[in-house]
């Protein structure tokens, strides 16, 4: 169990100015049975008026517009979470946790994931009689075929194609692992958050074992453990995506992101 401390900034800066901007930010870790929150602060610029909700998956957001004139976009969350207090999450009802048994979107297999998951399915399930061991058994072998190059896939890149190219970042890992976990009736789903350390979000999975989500991290090659801050869950990147916005105006825009999380 550790109490971590966490600093979330994104800057996104316009080309020409923006007149209205609808905003939907999903970046507010949740209280589970596995981490709770407190210290909580939250900063725009310019200075918007926000309400606060939760997605269809359950996922705390904020969201609103402004319509002030700017040029630069900047969101601010920093706090505290006290993570480790379990090694799981507790399932929600039947009907939402069947959404996560399912492929989708940027999860679906494809010719090239089918042939890695028949090669590797027998030797597996010789050794391993449990959820949690296929679980673990499959994410060592991604770590092993798969490699770990920033710049080689973008957010709308899927699973079929990043496993085909052999590379990819912390989101082609937690498709591919899913897609696999769904071809052996697992349920799924996709996680972002934070890990301890300096840089940006980061992805992983957790899977359904007897009414409990437990979560693993293929592109490290282990369990999530109290070094984690969990943001949010969906079916893919897609229903996970931090920040999403419409504007007027705007031109071109660069973003910037940069996370910290170290033990409080």
């Amino acid at each position: 169990m550790k109490k971590l401390h966490f600093t979330y900034d994104m800057q996104i800066a316009y080309s020409t100015e923006v007149s209205k901007c609808n905003f939907t930010i999903k970046c507010i870790p949740q209280d589970t049975k596995r981490q709770t929150i407190e210290n909580l602060k939250i900063d725009l610029l310019p200075p918007t008026r926000y309400q606060t909700g939760f997605d269809g998956f359950k996922n705390a957001q904020i969201y609103g517009v402004n319509f002030d004139e700017h040029r630069n976009f900047r969101f601010q969350i920093e706090g505290d979470v006290m993570t480790g207090l379990a090694p799981y999450e507790e399932g929600e009802d039947t009907n939402l946790s069947m959404v996560f048994s399912h492929p989708h979107g940027l999860n679906v297999a494809g010719e090239t994931i089918l042939k890695f998951y028949d090669e590797n399915i027998e030797k597996i399930e010789k050794k391993a009689t449990t959820t949690e061991q296929k679980a673990t058994m499959m994410m060592h072998a991604i770590n092993e075929a798969f490699a770990y190059q920033p710049c080689t896939t973008d957010v709308r890149t899927s699973a079929e194609e990043a496993f085909s190219q052999g590379c990819g970042v912390c989101q082609d890992y937690a498709h591919i692992l899913i897609a696999l976990l769904h071809l052996e009736g697992i349920s799924a789903r996709y996680v972002t958050g934070f890990i301890m350390g300096e840089g940006q979000s980061h992805a992983w999975v957790e899977y359904l074992d007897e009414g409990k989500w437990y979560g693993i991290d293929p592109t490290n090659n282990q369990k999530v453990n109290d070094d984690y801050i969990k943001i949010g869950h969906g079916r893919d990147a897609n229903d996970c995506q931090i920040n999403r916005g419409i504007m007027r105006g705007g031109g071109l825009h660069t973003q910037s992101v940069f996370v910290n999380v170290a033990e409080a």
